[in-house]
């Protein structure tokens, strides 16, 4: 029986934390912000947005165009879309990273939860004045199907389609690619999933060049 395939943010949700502790691979503010491309990538391929497409400043600076307001049915996305909607003026793209990614961790774990793909597990030490939430996968499978199919771009064996090259794209550029589990080395399959996401939408790629961006600003502002 196949898989259904989950949003994109969920997958890479799924592929940025331990299946057997729930611990993240990195930073949760710098996968918030990849969650909110991954959120806007989604929203491109359905058709409801664009970028101006005579909009030659870097990628972080291109403004985000409604091509539709047409309710996906799905809250996270559909909330990115009224964001877009109601503001006062067309948001650059990086500016709205940085403000959709506030909660966006939180929301898109809690939505896998009421999904069945998450459960939460509460551990109480210290005669129950402690307490720690972890968040674990009820089946493994969606990561795993995940994770195959960008082996299968990684070894050629598939022609990538949009949804998958932009996951290649998001995981290169948050530095997951070690936790892919694959034998390929690091550096390349990095750059190979790099190459693949670059192949496809220009609009696609602009969106996770954004991500770059603010993840680099995210960690610019640490050291300050």
């Amino acid at each position: 029986m196949s898989v259904p395939r989950l949003p994109l943010r969920d997958e890479l949700f799924l592929l940025s934390h331990n299946d057997d502790t729930g611990t993240p691979h990195i930073h949760r503010q710098s996968l918030a912000t990849g969650l909110a491309g991954a959120v806007l990538i989604d929203l491109f391929l359905t058709g409801r947005i664009a970028l101006h497409p005579h909009d030659d400043r870097p990628a972080g600076d291109r403004w985000l165009r409604l091509h539709t307001d047409q309710p996906v049915g799905d809250l996270i996305a559909d909330t990115a879309l009224a964001a877009i909607r109601h503001g006062r003026t067309a948001p650059p793209v990086k500016a709205f990273l940085r403000g959709f990614a506030d909660d966006l961790y939180e929301r898109t774990r809690a939505g896998l939860v009421a999904a069945g793909i998450l459960r939460q597990h509460t551990r109480r030490r210290l005669g129950g004045l402690a307490r720690t939430d972890t968040y674990l996968p009820t089946d493994t499978k969606w990561a795993v199907v995940a994770r195959a199919r960008l082996r299968y771009l990684a070894h050629g064996r598939e022609q990538p389609d949009n949804h998958t090259a932009a996951l290649a794209g998001l995981v290169a550029t948050l530095g997951l690619t070690e936790h892919l589990y694959l034998d390929n080395d690091t550096r390349t399959l990095t750059t190979r999933l790099t190459t693949i996401a670059g192949q496809h939408h220009r609009t696609v790629r602009d969106i996770i060049a954004a991500v770059d961006a603010a993840v680099g600003d995210l960690a610019t502002s640490a050291y300050r």
